[in-house]
C-alpha cells in the first residue's frame, strides 16, 4: 500500500440516532472523502459528520461488485473511504462477504464497531437484559424468510431455552414469530416491539406474545422494528427479588472485603 493510500474504514452508525455513532465513528467520518452508506436503512442525519465536499454514495441500489468497484477506485486515488453500516456492521450487515472481496484485491480495511438497535431498545425502555436468577443470556436471531437460517438456529430451537432474546428482521412474519413464542414463552410473557428506535419517529410498543400481531397491525409496524421477548420484561421494580452479588454488602470480592 502506497503511503497516499488510507485503510478502507467500515463504520457503524448505530441504530439512527446521529449520536449515537462512536467518537471514533464520528472522527472518521470527518476526514473522508467518499462515504458510501446503507441508504435503505442509515439516515442521512449521520452524514452531517462528514465533510460537505466528501462524495456520499447510498448503496441501496449497487450490488456487491459495484460497491467494491467505487471503494477499490477511489482507494487507488488516495481518497479516505468510510463503508458506513447501520447498528454495528457485524450484525446483519453483510459485511465479510464485502471483507472477502477486498482481501482477494489486496485492499486493506479497518472495522469500528456500533451501537445495535438491541441496546438503543434496551436503554430507552430501562430493560435490563441479564437479571440475576431470571436471565443470565441473551440471544439475537432472525426467523427464516427470505434468507434461510440454518437448520440448528431455527427460532423454535432458540425460544426453548427461554432466555432474554431480540429477534430482528422479522415483524414482517409476525403471525409465525407468535405462534412459535406462544409454544415457549407462554402467551402473558412480556414483548415489546421497537420501531426505528432512536429515530425521531421512534415507536416503542409494550404487549404480551399473545397479543403481538394485533398490536403491531394495530400500529401499522410491518418493517424497521425489532421484537424483543423473555420474563426480564415482566420483572417490576416491585417484584425484583434477586440482586447482583456485586453490590451485596454481605458478598466480598478483590475490591471489597
Amino acid at each position: 500500500m502506497s503511503k497516499d493510500n488510507h485503510p478502507v474504514i467500515f463504520v457503524g452508525a448505530g441504530p439512527g440516532d446521529p449520536d449515537l455513532i462512536t467518537v471514533k465513528g464520528q472522527q472518521t467520518l470527518r476526514h473522508a472523502n467518499m462515504v458510501i452508506y446503507a441508504g435503505s436503512l442509515v439516515p442521512e442525519a449521520v452524514l452531517k459528520w462528514a465533510p460537505v465536499k466528501a462524495t456520499k454514495i447510498s448503496s441501496a441500489s449497487l450490488d456487491l461488485g459495484e460497491i467494491i468497484d467505487k471503494i477499490e477506485g477511489a482507494f487507488r486515488g488516495g481518497m479516505r473511504v468510510v463503508r458506513l453500516h447501520t447498528g454495528d456492521p457485524s450484525l446483519y450487515g453483510a459485511i465479510f462477504e464485502q471483507m472477502a472481496a477486498l482481501d482477494k484485491r489486496g485492499l486493506p480495511y479497518q472495522v469500528i464497531p456500533g451501537v445495535t438497535a438491541a441496546f438503543a431498545a434496551a436503554a430507552a425502555i430501562g430493560l435490563e437484559y441479564t437479571l440475576p436468577e431470571v436471565s443470565q443470556t441473551l440471544i439475537l436471531t432472525r426467523i427464516a424468510g427470505r434468507t434461510p437460517v440454518p437448520e440448528m438456529e431455527a427460532l423454535e430451537g432458540l425460544a426453548a431455552h427461554q432466555a432474554s432474546m431480540a429477534i430482528y428482521l422479522s415483524v414482517g412474519f409476525v403471525e409465525k414469530v407468535e405462534a412459535i413464542l406462544k409454544k415457549t414463552y407462554g402467551q402473558d410473557t412480556g414483548c415489546v416491539v421497537a420501531y426505528r428506535v432512536s429515530h425521531p419517529d421512534e415507536k416503542i410498543v409494550r404487549t404480551t406474545v399473545g397479543q403481538l400481531t394485533e398490536v403491531t397491525r394495530s400500529e401499522n409496524i410491518s418493517r424497521h422494528a425489532l421484537i424483543i421477548v423473555g420474563k426480564v420484561l415482566d420483572v417490576t421494580a416491585e417484584t425484583l427479588e434477586h440482586k447482583s452479588r456485586l453490590y451485596d454488602q454481605h458478598f466480598s470480592h478483590g475490591y471489597r472485603e
